[in-house]
């Protein structure tokens, strides 16, 4: 597999061009590479392929997760019904065993979540780039692609057709076959930089409003910042705009000097992306195996046992010890009151409290720091059984590009490998019926000659 930077100008072709090297952009070359006779060749912006992949599952890389079919659609939130086509083209199972096959042991952790046996996401990437080198896709690095080229349509077409890419060093890359897989505004220190959403606009694609999605959150009260650092495992998390719930989850959270963070809150973000933004209520459930009544005879119990104790000095066995100072302000129960002489309607009211604390969600965090990217190309202007431009014929779009986002676990990145993988696949077929249909003209002009 050949690689180079973008010193070398001048006009060059290939038979599908791929540009972006991340999840969707490597499987989408793998797949085209896969049609015999067929030259691939991948750009890629960075020093190397993969960059964001590097980060995912926090540099362990949560590749898939090996729920059943019914279960991944679940978990999508954004144009499920879009993603029929590609997953049953190449599923989690197919996505496993790729990157077993070449080199990668994988393992399945709590919630069918999928990793690499050596919880190093390197090693995923180095398994997806010995595909590359076996199927003979050649890699361009630190190649910076500046636009889109297209031409008028063949005699019976209607509509503009790829014709390559230009890039910022002055070159080409000539194509009738292009996949634009150049991800979408999250981590942009990893290259994305929303490029291939221009590239789309200036070709007639609508894309939908983005944001930042799979985030942390930031909250209006100040006492999260005192808590800054602290993870809570095992508590429930309520979503709600104005009256309606809007999400309910059970997991870990994390307090932090903006707001919360943490698995749980990532997937509030997303139905609070879902629900318009704006100021929602958070709810947090300290002690959810509890019930209401339950948690009142442990209140009692705690109280009785403490007797003479302060109130600020018997909740040793309920909250995290940083949680206490916290929990004894919100209360409104003075703090040296002693623990034996608190009322009814005070403890009611304190375990109403702990089931139901209370914050105002105010936005979310940075593209720095949001795991996926919320809107993209519209799917409407896409065909979902070969992601295929409607608009502009040879032209695909995979991966983030798309208007497609999902829950954690996996799912975002099985949504790479799948929309590539069919990306990769119906470019390089239409590149063989368009290398085929040449060879036949050939053979006719010959003959007449």
């Amino acid at each position: 597999m050949g690689e180079r930077g973008q010193k070398r100008q001048g006009e060059r072709s290939a038979d599908v061009l791929v540009v972006g090297g991340g999840a969707s952009g490597m499987m989408a070359a793998i797949a085209a590479a896969h049609t015999p006779g067929i030259r691939v060749i991948l750009l890629e912006r960075n020093e190397k392929l993969g960059k964001k992949l590097y980060l995912t599952g926090k540099g362990r890389c949560n590749l898939t997760n090996g729920c059943e079919g019914e279960v991944f659609f679940s978990n999508v939130l954004t144009n499920s019904k879009f993603l029929y086509s590609a997953y049953r083209a190449f599923d989690n199972r197919a996505v496993m065993e790729l990157v077993e096959r070449a080199g990668c042991p994988l393992k399945v952790e709590r919630g069918e979540r999928v990793f690499p046996v050596s919880d190093h996401s390197s090693d995923v990437i180095r398994a997806l780039r010995a595909e590359l080198d076996q199927r003979g896709v050649q890699v361009v690095l630190q190649s910076r692609v500046c636009r889109l080229l297209t031409q008028g349509p063949l005699p019976g077409e209607e509509g503009p057709r790829a014709a390559g890419v230009a890039l910022e060093d002055g070159g080409t890359w000539k194509s009738p076959q292009v996949i634009l897989a150049t991800g979408g505004l999250s981590y942009p220190s990893t290259g994305s930089t929303g490029d291939g959403y221009r590239f789309a606009q200036a070709c007639g694609h609508q894309v939908t409003p983005r944001t930042p999605a799979l985030v942390p959150l930031t909250v209006r009260e100040g006492w999260c910042r005192e808590l800054m650092g602290l993870s809570l495992k095992n508590v429930s998390l309520t979503l709600k705009k104005g009256s309606r719930e809007l999400y309910s989850g059970f997991g870990e959270m994390l307090f932090t000097h903006f707001g919360v963070s943490g698995p749980l809150v990532l997937t509030a973000s997303s139905y609070y992306g879902a629900g318009g933004g704006g100021q929602m209520g958070l709810e947090l459930d300290l002690k959810p195996a509890l019930t209401g009544e339950q948690l009142d005879k442990r209140l009692q119990r705690e109280f009785a046992q403490a007797g003479s104790r302060q109130f600020s000095n018997s909740l040793g066995g309920l909250f995290p010890h940083r949680l206490i100072p916290v929990m004894v302000r919100l209360s409104g129960i003075e703090p040296d009151k002693r623990a034996g002489e608190i009322t009814r309607t005070e403890r009611q009211a304190f375990g109403e409290m702990i089931k139901r604390l209370p914050l105002t969600v105010t936005g979310t965090r940075g593209y720095e720091e949001a795991v996926v990217t919320r809107g993209g190309v519209e799917v409407r202007q896409v065909s979902p059984s070969t992601m295929e431009s409607k608009l502009v014929r040879g032209l695909y779009f995979a991966g983030e590009m798309l208007d497609l986002d999902a829950l954690t676990g996996g799912y975002n990145l099985q949504i790479a490998w799948s929309t590539g993988y069919l990306a990769g696949r119906s470019a390089a077929r239409r590149a063989a019926e368009g290398s085929s249909a040449r060879k036949t003209e050939n053979k006719r002009g010959t003959g007449r000659i």
